[in-house]
């Protein structure tokens, strides 16, 4: 059983007795867990899952190793429970107003206090707050929850329709969308508390919300309002504190605001006018400094202080600007009303189990992100809405949100029962998140509107005229009324977008208005040069797979099953023709290699490729095209898919790439028959001259020929130089490449090897690579002769590094450095390749 006395003195040690002042005590510590109808108690973790607490208790196999999942279907059709115990003492008692507020609670949930039921949850995504007025006792508590399984439930209630919705029980479940199976993670539609559980207590007053609307912005000043939403347990006055600066120290820079309110018994809404002179703007990755000002309400009289909140924010103006024009329909984004570029990337949640990270592992992963050069990511749908820790991370790193709401790939029931647990939901989210100057863009959902249209479910399901009507209007009642409406009423100012894509991709409009999903390639089987002729306004999603680094595997399959024909392995690959489409791709541009290591290796060659084409046609496009986000930045499991990043972080050559792809400067290559175009591509704000050499090399890195050219580069434009191939010496294309390298006074703005040929074509020289240690995870590469593509690793363990996967002139020496993280050895067997070696 539990130390109740060891409980009791780490709640003592929480305690704050002044009456004034609220408090909160954390109650995740100290769970325990078993199987509904059995005796048998075992330890959990709060935050957690109840597959994660039988696996850390032994119970259950790893989840993630070979083919482990299909054994564990069992754990989502049972029942489970949850307890824990906890001590107070009398001074609790000195306060009016007690609770326990569970953040998440996966999914359905009865709760318990002293074997009293008090509070009955049916939504993941909602908070719930167990009022403590009556039940809770001086002494020992204590506390149970009953799970019921979701994935029962959600086939009981879809037994209720007269019809069959696509995608069956998971669309009747508040729960996150991919735990149910999806083509990049597992099944696991589990339960646990998923989010932390806190004791709350305050006397007076409490500030429930707060608000943050801008009114006007210029050059000169800011003017907003701060909008208070209180709970009072008294009828009386107060006065309102409002200090504002532009550190989160206090140190420096303070503003006050002083007000008197009257505040009644029950919920007050007030508000306080404030106005920052010379305001330091709020700008994305690549465009400025994310500047952040905090305002911290105090509520008061005299001495005591009895609620207090700080609010950070950015003073900035983020518009989705959709105008008809003579091509179709823009489809972009101004910040503080300058058109931005958007370079991004689709992420899904970090884990299928939902376990929350550190909020240093959100940090540390969101300056991966910055680093990249990435300026938004697109919250899918299918996962959870973005967290506290992360949203903020965002904030201070200049990285713009779309966040779309909780809904993907499926039709929803309509009835009134689904609509008001929704309907709260989208309250809380929207209230939660509405503050934050990286939220850009709420959007409704995930590809369901081309889905109804284009994927054949009205004839998949047999459904009648009316019951197609039915299903389209509810749909329309969730997504164009009832979304927008709860958008109107908490966050006016919000950018909303009905459904992502806008028109499927099969459909030409698709590339002329809205934002586009274009996946012909992969899912249509295109070459990779027909993203150079299928750009639309705003590309949101497109994508191609490739293997987790050998290290990876090695994690989810024994040695014998490291073959792509093993059952680990294929229980690791989601899409069911993954395999066959990458090997498809591969014949078409590389030598297919039999051994693994080295085939892992060409597949993320592989998507970098494609995404490269994809990026570079997007990039080159704009204004037409003002938006590239590919499919999908992360890995909720360590398997094969679309990522760019491993599960645990480890970078693809995708990953690698995006310095240069993402960089403010770009130069794109194309070339047919009679000659060579280069497009230098500048997001910078400012106009400038630069200089631009263009070189013809051997693989002995020789310059065959070359040229320089001054250039005139003005802000946000495209600038291009056409090179008529007659002007070279005659050239072998398979034994040359061209090297375009962008300057200004700064130095190197952008540089890029085009290659002539397929990489299986190129005749490259044998490579010798010395690699050396140079201490402190330093090391230095050279090479005899020009190395195309080098990739640094170490077979059983991931590591990062600060470039990889990268081009090797004959005699310059590359300097790398080794990112020392959790569990790295200080001496690493390191090997490198080249695409000669696969050749």
């Amino acid at each position: 059983m539990l130390k109740f006395w060891t409980l009791f003195f780490i709640l003592i040690l929480n305690f704050h007795y002044g009456v004034a002042q609220g408090y909160e005590i954390d109650l995740n510590k100290h769970w325990q867990f078993k199987q509904a109808g059995t005796m048998q108690w075992h330890g959990a973790s709060v935050p957690g899952n109840v597959v994660l607490d039988l696996y850390q208790n032994q119970l259950i196999k790893n989840p993630y190793f070979a083919d482990n999942e299909n054994s564990l279907q069992w754990i989502a059709l049972e029942n489970w429970d949850y307890e824990c115990q906890f001590e107070i003492d009398k001074n609790l008692m000195d306060y009016n107003n007690k609770e326990i507020v569970f953040e998440g609670l996966d999914t359905y949930a009865k709760v318990y206090l002293n074997d009293s039921l008090v509070i009955e949850c049916n939504n993941m995504f909602r908070a719930w707050h167990l009022d403590l007025k009556n039940g809770l006792r001086i002494g020992k508590n204590t506390l149970r929850i009953a799970f019921a399984s979701a994935k029962k439930m959600g086939q009981t209630l879809a037994k209720q329709l007269p019809y069959q919705l696509p995608e069956g029980e998971r669309v009747f479940t508040r729960k996150a969308q991919f735990q149910y199976g999806w083509d990049f993670g597992p099944s696991y539609p589990t339960c646990g508390i998923w989010k932390s559980v806190k004791l709350c207590a305050w006397n007076n007053i409490k500030i429930n919300n707060l608000q943050y609307q801008l009114k006007l912005l210029n050059d000169t000043v800011a003017e907003g309002f701060l909008i208070i939403e209180t709970q009072s347990d008294v009828n009386r006055s107060f006065n309102y504190a409002l200090q504002y600066t532009n550190r989160d120290d206090y140190g420096t820079s303070i503003k006050k605001v002083d007000k008197k309110y009257l505040v009644e018994l029950g919920l007050n809404i007030d508000t306080i006018h404030f106005s920052i002179q010379r305001p330091r703007l709020w700008w994305c990755n690549g465009m400025g400094q994310a500047n952040m000002y905090y305002l911290k309400l105090a509520i008061q009289d005299g001495k005591y202080t009895f609620a207090e909140k700080t609010l950070p924010i950015g003073i900035r103006k983020i518009e989705l600007v959709r105008a008809a024009d003579s091509l179709g329909e823009s489809f972009y984004f101004k910040l503080n009303n300058k058109p931005v570029f958007i370079k991004g990337a689709n992420i899904i949640p970090s884990d299928i189990f939902l376990s929350e990270k550190s909020s240093e592992e959100k940090f540390k992963k969101i300056k991966q992100i910055e680093d990249a050069k990435i300026n938004m990511l697109r919250v899918w749908g299918g996962g959870v809405y973005v967290d506290d820790d992360f949203i903020s991370a965002c904030d201070k790193s200049g990285i713009m949100l779309w966040q779309d709401f909780a809904f993907a790939c499926a039709m929803y029931p309509g009835d009134g029962d689904f609509l008001k647990n929704v309907k709260i939901e989208l309250k809380e989210q929207i209230t939660r998140l509405r503050n934050h100057p990286s939220l850009a863009l709420w959007c409704g959902n995930n590809e369901i509107d081309e889905a109804w249209h284009n994927w054949g479910w009205q004839k998949q399901f047999a459904y009648s005229a009316a019951d197609s009507a039915k299903i389209w209007q509810d749909y329309k009642k969730l997504f164009h009324e009832i979304i927008p409406q709860t958008l109107n009423a908490y966050d006016p100012n919000a950018n909303y977008w009905p459904s992502s894509p806008s028109i499927g991709w099969g459909h030409q409009e698709s590339l002329k208005a809205g934002d586009s999903h274009y996946w012909g390639v992969w899912w249509g089987m295109q070459e990779f040069n027909v993203y150079t002729k299928k750009v639309g306004r705003f590309m949101s999603e497109y994508g191609f797979q490739s293997m987790p680094s050998l290290a990876t595997c090695k994690q989810f399959c024994a040695e014998a099953d490291l073959n792509l024909q093993s059952k680990a392995m294929k229980a690791h690959q989601k899409h069911k023709i993954g395999f066959e489409t990458i090997e498809t791709y591969m014949q078409r541009d590389y030598k297919v290699p039999q051994n693994l290591s080295k085939y892992i290796y060409v597949s993320q060659l592989l998507q970098r490729d494609g995404m490269k084409t994809a990026i570079e046609a997007h990039r080159s496009n704009q204004p037409y095209c003002m938006g590239t986000m590919f499919w999908q930045l992360n890995d909720c499991w360590p398997g094969i898919s679309w990522s760019a990043l491993e599960y645990d972080g480890t970078p693809k050559a995708l990953f690698y790439h995006l310095k240069s792809l993402y960089n403010s400067h770009l130069v794109s290559v194309s070339n047919n028959q009679q000659s060579i175009q280069l497009t230098i591509v500048s997001d910078s704000i400012h106009s400038f001259q630069a200089k631009f050499r263009i070189c013809l090399k051997n693989y002995k890195s020789q310059i065959l020929w070359e040229t320089e050219q001054s250039l005139s580069l003005e802000a946000n434009k495209l600038g291009q130089i056409k090179i008529d191939k007659s002007a070279l010496p005659i050239y072998d294309s398979a034994a040359v490449y061209l090297q375009a390298e962008l300057k200004s006074d700064l130095g190197t703005l952008a540089k890029t090897n085009h290659f002539f040929t397929s990489p299986k074509y190129l005749k490259l020289l044998p490579a010798k690579i010395k690699l050396q240690d140079l201490g402190n995870g330093l090391y230095s590469l050279q090479s005899d002769v020009f190395a195309k593509d080098v990739y640094v690793f170490n077979e059983t363990q991931n590591c990062v590094f600060s470039d990889n996967f990268f081009d090797l002139e004959a005699g310059q020496t590359k300097y790398i450095q080794l990112e020392k993280g959790k569990g790295i050895k200080s001496t690493l067997q390191l090997r490198s390749m080249s695409l000669v070696d696969v050749q």
